[in-house]
Parts: C-alpha cells; structure tokens; sequence
C-alpha cells in the first residue's frame, strides 16, 4: 500500500452529485469544468501466472479486493490534476481508493461504487486452457460483449446504463466551473468517456489505459 495523506472519505450516491452544485442561473455564464478519468495504481496482485478460466474467476475476486503494489510513486500531472480538481472522486474498489490517497494530499474524497469497474466473467472452458490474467481478462472482455449469460453478473447494457448515471452526474458536478477528477477504472472510464463524447464534451487529453493514467475531458 502507498504511504501518504489518508484522504477524508465521504460515501456518495449518483443523487448526491445533483445537489452539490446546483446550476448558475440564467443571468450567469459559468463554463463547465473538465471531468478528469484517472485510472488507478499498479495492484499488489501479480498477473505473472498461467490459469484455467475457473481460477481466473478466484483471480479477479482477489483483485476486486486487493490494494496497490508498495512502493509506487504517483506522477506528478496526476498529483497536479487533483490538487487543481474542486471535486475527487473515486470507485469503492480499495486500488482506486488507495490510489485516491497518493494524490489527494489527505483532501476530502467521495468513494463511491458507482464507479467500479465492469465485470469480466470469463467463458465457461476446460482447466486444460491456461493463459496469463492479462489474456483472460481480454477473453472475459470479449465474452462480456458478446454474451448475455454473465453467471448474474452485471451485463453489458446494465454498465451503459451506469456509465450513463455515471457522466451525467460528473456533468452536473462541473457546472460550477471547476475540474471534477474521479480515480477509478481502465474499461469503466473508457464507458463513461464515450457518454461524456456523446453529449458534446471533447477528449483534449489522453494518457492511454495504463496505471496511473488520466483522461481529460472538456465541453465543447
């Protein structure tokens, strides 16, 4: 785990979003925020193993719970984009939250699980088939997409819908003009990204996928 200032942790809901920062009036011309997608930190858990599609199911629970690999380092846009945020938020899955804590310099966080990442329930295949969790995860992905049969797990159009509750909620947060930055997940924040894109905000900066990486989105 990263050592540093613990953030102040406040719970959240989609509602809770709505009331903080209510919309200038009409005799006021504020411009929007930019809503910032961080991903989390490099995890503990290694992905350095060969494993059956079953114990890739054990592998991702693990991780779900799992916080990040010691020793790390958060970089310094990131560190700069939380100190310049009005708002940090962050998925209820303790990677983002520990993530959370190396930049937020012990500043108040709501943790909130609508942010968390979209599942990856593998295919049902025999034990003989192994590959490392990086590939799995790829399988799980495509299977997700392609499958309504998820072992009742969230499906593919009950996350759009959460993406969906997700980016509006972040779009009402930076009406007041300032920066919303939310520390979360890799896929999920790609699904929030294209709702924000759909409702005419403009990706003006983009780090990729990988830990530690961020996102910024502008309104057009």
């Amino acid at each position: 785990m990263i050592s540093g200032p613990r953030p102040r942790v406040m719970t959240a809901s989609a509602a809770a979003f709505e009331t903080e920062s209510p919309p200038p009036s009409a005799a006021e011309t504020v411009r929007p925020g930019a809503v910032i997608l961080a991903r989390h930190g490099e995890p503990a858990l290694s992905r350095k193993c060969l494993i059956s599609a079953a114990r890739y199911q054990e592998w991702w629970g693990q991780y779900e719970v799992g916080g990040l690999r010691a020793g790390q380092i958060p970089p310094a846009a990131l560190v700069d984009a939380a100190a310049g945020a009005g708002a940090i938020y962050a998925s209820s899955r303790p990677r983002a939250v520990e993530t959370a804590a190396a930049v937020s310099a012990g500043r108040e966080v709501m943790v909130d699980a609508l942010f968390i990442e979209a599942p990856l329930p593998p295919p049902r295949l025999p034990d003989w088939i192994k590959l490392s969790p990086r590939w799995w995860g790829v399988v799980a992905r495509c299977w997700w997409h392609l499958s309504d049969r998820h072992h009742q797990e969230e499906t593919r159009a009950e996350a759009e819908v959460r993406a969906e509750q997700a980016a509006q909620a972040l779009i009402a947060r930076a009406a007041s003009g300032q920066d919303v930055l939310v520390l979360a997940h890799g896929y999920f924040n790609h699904m929030v990204g294209r709702r924000l894109k759909a409702d005419g905000w403009r990706l003006v900066q983009n780090q990729g996928f990988k830990y530690w990486s961020q996102r910024r989105y502008e309104k057009r």
